[in-house]
């Protein structure tokens, strides 16, 4: 994954049937952002057993998808009634190798 500016976990389940257009509204209309800045965006599903990544970039959209097939991510709650939490690439590593951000220490 290369660098980007700011990463955004949407809090609560996602209904991972949206592709890019469902998701984009999703980031424009509920979290009030633009979803053509550099920040990703990453959806988790009711399970939590799959995760979709969002992120614009220079001329086009990407969409990564990642499913688990024997565990679960480890998805943070929302606190305050907040729509989306900020994180760091090393938090979004920790989650996609399966630990939880409130618990992973410096590996």
């Amino acid at each position: 994954m290369t660098p980007h500016k700011q990463i955004y976990f949407v809090t609560g389940h996602t209904d991972m049937r949206k592709s890019i257009d469902g998701l984009s509204l999703i980031v424009s209309d509920v979290l009030e952002m633009n979803p053509l800045s550099e920040a990703w965006f990453i959806f988790c599903n009711r399970h939590r057993d799959k995760i979709k990544i969002l992120f614009w970039d220079t001329n086009g959209f990407w969409l990564y998808y990642r499913r688990l097939e024997k565990d679960r991510f480890k998805w943070p709650r929302a606190t305050d009634g907040q729509d989306a939490l900020t994180i760091n690439q090393h938090q979004l590593n920790w989650l996609l190798s399966g630990l939880s951000l409130e618990t992973a220490h410096a590996h």
